[in-house]
């Protein structure tokens, strides 16, 4: 009877427990289905993070690609000023970027000008007439008249 008894009290605790075991089951298969759409979203994003850091990788590589051909072309672009501007000395064109450059081609342009004008004034302070000056007849009126006739006489007129 014993036995009876406790079968029957099984049997109703396991009716009692078979709807919290299905709501447990439910409640189971939801969070292994979430597991499963998150473990699904993080194997997706490991592969934007692995073709993000591909790209990141390839734009590092052009950008020292750009920079070597960049500094290729200030560095003709210097070069072709110098030659642009003979009157310069080509030591005056300094210069990293295309502004600094430029910038340095005023301030050598504004050096020579004054350079210039300094060596133009400097030359017409101690111009010298070209060729011998124009001849002008003596001038013997602070002579007396015996040097006047000894002049004569020693043929210098």
């Amino acid at each position: 009877m014993e036995n009876e008894e406790g079968q029957a009290e099984e049997v109703e605790t396991n009716a009692d427990m078979k709807p919290e075991n299905e709501t447990l089951k439910r409640e189971l298969q939801s969070r292994e289905a979430a597991i499963a759409s998150l473990e699904q979203a993080l194997t997706s994003k490991d592969g934007e993070i692995a073709a993000l850091k591909q790209s990141l990788e390839e734009a590092k590589q052009e950008s020292v690609e750009v920079a070597k051909e960049l500094s290729q072309a200030v560095t003709a672009y210097k070069e072709l000023t110098a030659q642009a501007n003979p009157g310069l000395v080509a030591e005056m064109i300094q210069g990293e970027t295309i502004e600094e450059i430029n910038e340095s081609v005023k301030s050598a342009k504004a050096l020579v000008e004054r350079i210039k004008q300094e060596v133009g004034a400097e030359n017409a302070r101690a111009r010298v007439p070209a060729g011998a000056p124009q001849r002008t007849p003596l001038d013997l009126s602070g002579l007396t008249p015996r040097e006047k006739i000894r002049y004569a006489m020693e043929g210098k007129g």
